[in-house]
């Protein structure tokens, strides 16, 4: 829930986030690339506030899992899933509510059967205004696409776990939060391919989106928990939300960072260090050792909320 003082439309300050006022547009573009049989990514290019998309493809129904961000993309997302999957009945999911993975929903209402957790529709709910003024303050493009947004109810809700026959496929939804949001899911499909959404990212540091006193529901121990949940499945290949498509070591490689971080954090606090300290100390070391990843902005802010949860636990 928000503080008794705080308005849902209200939004953090922005000067700690990645500026992107200067990025590409945030727009999905590129045909779906095959991963695996009858699973489809269109792949987000590393273009700021674009996610992977998936389109999985079975005897009789099609599954998309994420949409982009605002009304262009969704429906651009829907032309694609419509062109693989001809007249095959739809469905729709979301690895969580964030607006470049969720809030093109709109496009699909009425055209696929919308499935999320109850936990993302609450959080949804609680948070989904607020996050589209912060999108918009991001940068004009991002405003642009934000336009007119609507926020999209699901047709069907579950708890836990749920699964969608596809025809000679089958689509696993695991509600797994609270770990990057309080909500989050993945998608497996058949065992074999994972969509993680932003559990995940490839070469950029985890998104953690620690926002006091607005959004503090990133959960340290919770994401690793789910992260080596992840890894025991093994899954052949792993779809982040954001960056290319890899295999299980991706997962392995997200998990020892956020590992790193909370164990840092953990010694930090135990020594006596402040939140500001400790995000400093961390940030400086990860950036030397994790050369190659982007965005380091993040760094301080999983610093942040991983002390936070130390801090009153």
């Amino acid at each position: 829930m928000y503080p008794a003082d705080v308005t849902p439309n209200a939004s953090p300050d922005l000067s700690d986030l990645p500026d992107v006022r200067t990025s590409p547009p945030p727009i999905v573009r590129g045909e779906p690339v095959e991963v695996s049989d009858g699973v489809y990514v269109i792949p987000d290019n590393r273009v700021e506030l674009v996610p992977n998309i998936g389109i999985v493809v079975g005897e009789h129904s099609a599954l998309v899992i994420d949409t982009g961000m605002g009304r262009r993309n969704g429906a651009h997302v829907l032309e694609q899933a419509r062109r693989l999957a001809g007249d095959r009945r739809l469905y729709l999911t979301v690895t969580h509510f964030h607006p470049e993975h969720g809030f093109g929903a709109q496009a699909f209402k009425g055209a696929a059967t919308i499935v999320y957790n109850a936990s993302q529709r609450a959080e949804l709910h609680r948070k989904g205004a607020a996050y589209v003024e912060m999108f918009k303050g991001l940068s004009a493009a991002a405003a642009a696409e934000l336009e007119g947004v609507e926020l999209v109810d699901p047709d069907l809700v579950y708890e836990g776990q749920a699964e969608i026959d596809l025809g000679g496929r089958t689509a696993t939804l695991l509600a797994v939060g609270p770990a990057h949001t309080g909500s989050d899911q993945v998608v497996v499909i058949d065992d074999r391919v994972l969509f993680g959404g932003d559990l995940m990212e490839t070469r950029v540091f985890p998104i953690a989106p620690y926002f006091p006193p607005y959004d503090v529901d990133v959960d340290g121990p919770g994401w690793i928990g789910v992260l080596d949940d992840l890894i025991a499945r093994d899954p052949e290949v792993v779809v982040p939300g954001h960056g290319e498509v890899a295999g299980v070591s991706l997962i392995r490689d997200v998990r020892d960072y956020l590992d790193y971080v909370y164990a840092e954090a953990a010694r930090l606090h135990a020594a006596g260090l402040s939140a500001d300290e400790t995000a400093a100390k961390i940030d400086e070391q990860a950036r030397a050792r994790w050369t190659t990843w982007e965005r380091p902005e993040w760094i301080t802010l999983a610093a942040r909320a991983f002390y936070a949860g130390i801090h009153t636990a």
